[in-house]
């Protein structure tokens, strides 16, 4: 993730010109907002490929210029997926130094948008004893964001952890979206306290995030939370990612379980049209 400073917006700016409409819509500001673009934008959170984005559209005025540098942009993306996917032995489903007890559950989440606004959706990978038992896939938008993607993939995991707690076990949720794990685990305490407002403006995708931090502070005291780096080699977090793809490739906007055979070299390589 890329926080948005000053330092940052300068990196996406020729000298003798200004931002341009994709840009804008990288860092979600609306075309009557664009006066106040630059104090609107200071503070938030850009996923990577919305930053390197930015900075690329630098200069970009003209549509078939920016279709061009997206286009790119996607195939070199779809490059480092693929050299991070094969060989699959290569991933790794836990870290040699971590211990897990056969009772102990962990997930997986993460979700995903093809543009980003466009085709969204959301995956879950779970594991049992530190070996994999299910994976789950859904929440398909036509016009979805990273961000919504994110926030619904870890509700969706924190309903699956409520049920393993009241099983009797312990559980880990790993999320790799920084921006989902503080919208429940800090931003919404003050925001709540503030009567669900803040400085600055609304709280995008508010109603899913209250749901999500309702649940979280349900269960917080006996589930773990925590932030994993996306694309860092555990075979966990890369099959939560195929799962956001495949449900956006079947457009499932339901949340279900994947009940195909679970050949994971194959789902590692899985990619959509």
């Amino acid at each position: 993730m890329q926080i948005v400073t000053h330092e940052f917006l300068d990196l996406g700016l020729n000298a003798d010109q200004e931002i341009n409409k994709s840009q804008l819509i990288l860092l979600d500001v609306k075309e009557d907002e664009k006066s106040s673009w630059r104090e609107s934008s200071l503070g938030k959170q850009l996923s990577d490929a919305r930053a390197e984005l930015f900075v690329l559209l630098a200069g970009v005025d003209d549509d078939a210029t920016r279709d061009k540098v997206i286009a790119n942009y996607k195939i070199l993306q779809n490059f480092r997926k693929e050299a991070l996917a094969a060989p699959a032995q290569e991933i790794s489903k836990e870290s040699s130094s971590t211990q897990v007890a056969q009772g102990d559950v962990t997930i997986y989440c993460d979700g995903g948008c093809t543009p980003n606004p466009g085709k969204s959706g959301s995956g879950v990978a779970v594991y049992r004893g530190g070996e994999l038992s299910e994976l789950w896939y859904g929440l398909y938008e036509e016009m979805g964001t990273n961000n919504t993607a994110e926030l619904g993939a870890l509700y969706e995991s924190l309903l699956l952890a409520k049920k393993e707690l009241e099983n009797g076990n312990g559980v880990e949720i790993k999320c790799d979206s920084m921006y989902s794990i503080n919208c429940i685990k800090t931003w919404a305490i003050s925001w709540e306290k503030k009567g669900w407002t803040k400085k600055g403006g609304e709280i995008k995708n508010l109603e899913i995030i209250q749901d999500a931090y309702k649940l979280y502070n349900s269960i917080k005291h006996k589930v773990n939370l925590t932030h994993i780096k996306a694309h860092s080699g555990f075979e966990g977090n890369e099959l939560a990612d195929r799962m956001t793809m495949y449900a956006i490739q079947e457009k499932s906007a339901a949340f279900v379980q994947y009940t195909k055979k679970i050949d994971i070299p194959t789902i590692l390589k899985m990619r959509t049209g």
